[in-house]
């Protein structure tokens, strides 16, 4: 067995709610933390969110205020993605792809193209960890997704940075 089975299951099964069944009600910070452990994979095995977090977030402009202490779906949605960005990406890089993302559509389209493209990298993921592997083939296997993860992360910096040079150069053209 490459992986336990039931890592291969929650990786399988797991998604994050359309944006029609996130909760379209207000919810308090505590609620919120216990909705995000069922709503990211990462959560559940081990990788933490808590209210300081949420408030550093909010801080640094990644995630918009709350409305009287209270989150709503959008804020739910930014959480979800801010979640799996932060394992890749520094801070400043999450809330420069938020804003890269967000700026010619709404968050109610980020998140659903977010969940789309996770779901295919999570049933791709599944389909290669099913399979038989020597105990070569499995070290293999592991470096490959290492370095893979790594030259993605340099590529998705890049193309942020990238993004973001441009649009500085743009503004500081004058008409």
């Amino acid at each position: 067995m490459l992986v336990k089975n039931e890592f291969i299951e929650k990786i399988s099964n797991m998604r994050p709610s359309e944006w029609e069944n996130l909760p379209d009600i207000q919810l308090y910070m505590d609620q919120v933390l216990l909705y995000m452990e069922r709503q990211h994979i990462g959560l559940s095995l081990g990788e933490e969110l808590t209210s300081a977090m949420v408030n550093n977030y909010i801080k640094k402009g990644l995630l918009p205020r709350a409305k009287g202490k209270r989150y709503e779906r959008e804020h739910l949605a930014y959480l979800t993605m801010i979640c799996l960005f932060k394992q890749i990406l520094s801070v400043s890089a999450t809330d420069n792809l938020l804003k890269l993302l967000i700026e010619n559509t709404d968050t109610e389209d980020v998140y659903s193209r977010y969940r789309l493209e996770l779901d295919e990298k999570l049933k791709e993921t599944a389909e290669v960890l099913r399979m038989d592997y020597s105990e070569e083939e499995r070290a293999n296997l592991a470096l490959s997704l290492a370095v893979n993860s790594y030259v993605s992360k340099l590529a998705c910096e890049e193309i942020i940075n990238y993004n973001i040079d441009n649009k500085e150069n743009k503004n500081d053209v004058i008409d």
